[in-house]
């Protein structure tokens, strides 16, 4: 359990990294703001609301539930690795909400548009943090 959890730091972390890498690049290589495509920031705005949900969908269905029966049976291999593939689950739509920003900011958008998505996916990210299953 404590390597699993040493293992999902190291990639929350690098994750929370990535995005600030994001957002320098977003700003070295994106095109000179032009106002971009309306169409595209609504829809990418609407699936990062959909990714929202589905974030916290993942959270109750693999990491809560697998954690509270971690906290019951240790040993439980099978509830260990949902728990576990939860969190990157987890962190991987946190990424791609970044990653959002990026587009945005590399299809003419400027910074001020594209920032929500990097802060939002930061901050997800950053307040998921891997804790171990404790029993209530």
């Amino acid at each position: 359990m404590r390597e699993i959890l040493k293992t999902l730091r190291a990639l929350q972390w690098g994750m929370l990294v990535s995005i600030v890498v994001y957002a320098g690049v977003g700003e070295a290589v994106g095109l000179a703001p032009e106002g971009g495509n309306p169409r595209l920031n609504y829809a990418f705005t609407t699936l990062a609301v959909a990714i929202v949900g589905g974030i916290f969908v993942v959270r109750r269905t693999l990491v809560l539930r697998n954690a509270a029966n971690l906290a019951a049976h240790p040993d439980d291999g099978l509830s260990l690795r949902h728990w576990k593939n939860g969190y990157i689950a987890t962190y991987v739509l946190c990424q791609l909400l970044a990653l959002f920003g990026l587009a945005l900011r590399c299809t003419g958008f400027n910074f001020q548009q594209s920032f929500p998505f990097y802060v939002g996916g930061f901050v997800l990210l950053f307040f998921f943090a891997p804790r171990e299953p404790v029993s209530l």
